[in-house]
Protein backbone atom coordinates (compact mmCIF):
# COMPACT_ATOMS: atom_id res chain seq x y z
CA UNK A 1 0.00 0.00 0.00
CA UNK A 2 1.21 3.48 -0.74
CA UNK A 3 -0.14 6.75 0.50
CA UNK A 4 0.04 10.04 -1.28
CA UNK A 5 0.21 13.22 0.76
CA UNK A 6 -3.19 14.81 1.30
CA UNK A 7 -4.25 17.68 -0.89
CA UNK A 8 -4.76 20.71 1.30
CA UNK A 9 -8.34 21.95 1.62
CA UNK A 10 -8.97 24.77 -0.78
CA UNK A 11 -8.04 22.94 -3.97
CA UNK A 12 -9.98 23.85 -7.08
CA UNK A 13 -12.02 20.62 -7.05
CA UNK A 14 -12.94 20.74 -3.38
CA UNK A 15 -13.82 24.41 -3.01
CA UNK A 16 -12.88 26.24 0.17
CA UNK A 17 -13.33 23.30 2.56
CA UNK A 18 -12.77 19.62 2.14
CA UNK A 19 -10.47 16.63 2.27
CA UNK A 20 -8.64 14.87 -0.55
CA UNK A 21 -6.77 11.63 0.15
CA UNK A 22 -5.36 9.04 -2.22
CA UNK A 23 -4.35 5.48 -1.38
CA UNK A 24 -3.21 2.48 -3.35
CA UNK A 25 -4.30 -0.91 -2.00
CA UNK A 26 -2.84 -4.32 -2.80
CA UNK A 27 -6.30 -5.71 -3.55
CA UNK A 28 -8.65 -6.03 -6.49
CA UNK A 29 -11.05 -3.17 -7.07
CA UNK A 30 -14.09 -5.40 -6.41
CA UNK A 31 -12.77 -6.23 -2.92
CA UNK A 32 -12.15 -2.59 -2.09
CA UNK A 33 -15.65 -1.70 -3.26
CA UNK A 34 -17.14 -4.49 -1.10
CA UNK A 35 -15.23 -3.14 1.91
CA UNK A 36 -17.16 0.13 1.43
CA UNK A 37 -20.58 -1.51 0.97
CA UNK A 38 -20.76 -4.66 3.14
CA UNK A 39 -21.71 -3.99 6.78
CA UNK A 40 -19.34 -6.55 8.28
CA UNK A 41 -16.37 -5.06 6.38
CA UNK A 42 -17.34 -1.42 6.88
CA UNK A 43 -17.83 -2.04 10.62
CA UNK A 44 -14.27 -3.36 10.87
CA UNK A 45 -12.47 -0.42 9.34
CA UNK A 46 -14.76 2.61 9.78
CA UNK A 47 -14.05 4.03 13.19
CA UNK A 48 -10.38 3.07 13.29
CA UNK A 49 -9.72 1.81 16.80
CA UNK A 50 -13.26 2.54 17.99
CA UNK A 51 -15.73 -0.35 18.03
CA UNK A 52 -18.49 -0.34 15.42
CA UNK A 53 -20.87 -3.21 16.27
CA UNK A 54 -22.03 -4.93 13.06
CA UNK A 55 -25.57 -5.17 14.43
CA UNK A 56 -25.62 -1.33 14.56
CA UNK A 57 -24.69 -0.95 10.87
CA UNK A 58 -27.27 -0.65 8.09
CA UNK A 59 -26.32 -0.22 4.44
CA UNK A 60 -28.74 0.02 1.53
CA UNK A 61 -26.08 0.65 -1.12
CA UNK A 62 -28.18 2.02 -3.98
CA UNK A 63 -29.00 5.60 -5.02
CA UNK A 64 -31.41 6.98 -2.41
CA UNK A 65 -30.59 4.16 0.03
CA UNK A 66 -29.73 4.99 3.63
CA UNK A 67 -26.72 3.91 5.67
CA UNK A 68 -26.11 4.30 9.39
CA UNK A 69 -23.82 3.09 12.14
CA UNK A 70 -22.86 3.72 15.74
CA UNK A 71 -19.29 3.95 17.05
CA UNK A 72 -18.69 3.08 20.69
CA UNK A 73 -16.16 5.17 22.60
CA UNK A 74 -13.93 3.71 25.34
CA UNK A 75 -16.02 5.47 28.02
CA UNK A 76 -19.22 3.76 26.77
CA UNK A 77 -20.49 6.72 24.75
CA UNK A 78 -22.00 6.36 21.30
CA UNK A 79 -21.28 8.36 18.15
CA UNK A 80 -24.00 7.91 15.51
CA UNK A 81 -23.30 8.48 11.81
CA UNK A 82 -25.71 8.29 8.89
CA UNK A 83 -26.24 9.36 5.33
CA UNK A 84 -27.81 8.68 1.95
CA UNK A 85 -26.20 7.08 -1.09
CA UNK A 86 -26.26 9.45 -4.06
CA UNK A 87 -24.36 7.31 -6.58
CA UNK A 88 -23.41 3.63 -6.53
CA UNK A 89 -21.53 2.35 -9.58
CA UNK A 90 -19.88 -0.96 -8.67
CA UNK A 91 -16.96 -1.40 -8.55
CA UNK A 92 -15.66 2.03 -9.46
CA UNK A 93 -17.57 4.81 -7.71
CA UNK A 94 -19.54 5.69 -4.59
CA UNK A 95 -20.98 9.00 -3.52
CA UNK A 96 -22.89 9.43 -0.29
CA UNK A 97 -23.64 11.95 2.42
CA UNK A 98 -22.32 11.61 5.94
CA UNK A 99 -23.75 13.24 9.05
CA UNK A 100 -22.88 12.93 12.69
CA UNK A 101 -24.58 14.35 15.76
CA UNK A 102 -22.66 17.63 15.34
CA UNK A 103 -23.97 18.29 11.79
CA UNK A 104 -25.91 21.53 11.46
CA UNK A 105 -29.68 21.11 11.54
CA UNK A 106 -31.25 20.90 8.10
CA UNK A 107 -27.91 20.02 6.52
CA UNK A 108 -27.53 16.78 4.58
CA UNK A 109 -24.00 16.73 5.97
CA UNK A 110 -20.80 16.31 4.04
CA UNK A 111 -20.50 14.62 0.66
CA UNK A 112 -18.05 11.74 0.29
CA UNK A 113 -16.84 10.63 -3.15
CA UNK A 114 -14.82 7.46 -3.60
CA UNK A 115 -13.36 6.58 -6.99
CA UNK A 116 -11.60 3.23 -7.47
CA UNK A 117 -9.26 2.66 -10.41
CA UNK A 118 -7.46 -0.54 -11.33
CA UNK A 119 -3.70 -0.23 -10.90
CA UNK A 120 -2.05 -3.47 -12.01
CA UNK A 121 -2.96 -6.04 -9.36
CA UNK A 122 -4.02 -3.28 -6.97
CA UNK A 123 -6.50 -0.46 -6.69
CA UNK A 124 -6.01 3.28 -6.52
CA UNK A 125 -8.59 5.04 -4.37
CA UNK A 126 -9.32 8.74 -4.70
CA UNK A 127 -11.27 9.92 -1.64
CA UNK A 128 -12.93 13.33 -1.37
CA UNK A 129 -15.03 14.81 1.40
CA UNK A 130 -16.60 18.17 0.74
CA UNK A 131 -19.45 20.29 1.87
CA UNK A 132 -18.07 23.24 3.80
CA UNK A 133 -19.99 22.28 6.95
CA UNK A 134 -16.88 21.92 9.13
CA UNK A 135 -14.32 24.36 10.47
CA UNK A 136 -10.70 24.12 9.29
CA UNK A 137 -9.82 22.36 12.57
CA UNK A 138 -12.69 19.89 12.15
CA UNK A 139 -11.48 19.11 8.62
CA UNK A 140 -7.96 18.50 9.97
CA UNK A 141 -9.41 16.12 12.59
CA UNK A 142 -11.62 14.38 10.02
CA UNK A 143 -8.66 13.97 7.67
CA UNK A 144 -6.63 12.31 10.44
CA UNK A 145 -9.62 10.11 11.27
CA UNK A 146 -10.07 8.96 7.68
CA UNK A 147 -6.33 8.24 7.50
CA UNK A 148 -6.67 5.96 10.53
CA UNK A 149 -9.75 4.33 9.01
CA UNK A 150 -7.86 3.66 5.77
CA UNK A 151 -5.02 2.05 7.75
CA UNK A 152 -7.62 -0.41 9.10
CA UNK A 153 -9.02 -0.86 5.59
CA UNK A 154 -5.51 -1.81 4.46
CA UNK A 155 -5.38 -4.45 7.24
CA UNK A 156 -8.76 -5.85 6.21
CA UNK A 157 -7.80 -6.07 2.54
CA UNK A 158 -4.49 -7.78 3.38
CA UNK A 159 -6.47 -10.65 4.95
CA UNK A 160 -8.77 -11.09 1.91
Amino acid sequence: MTENPPTPPGGAEDGPHGIALNRTFDARRELVFEAWTRPEHFAYWFGGELEVPVDRVTMDARPGGVWSLVMRTPDGGELPFSGVYREVSAPERLEFTVRDAAAPGGSEGEIVRVTLTEAGDGTEMAFRQLGGNLTSEQYRQAEAGWGSFFDRLTELLARA
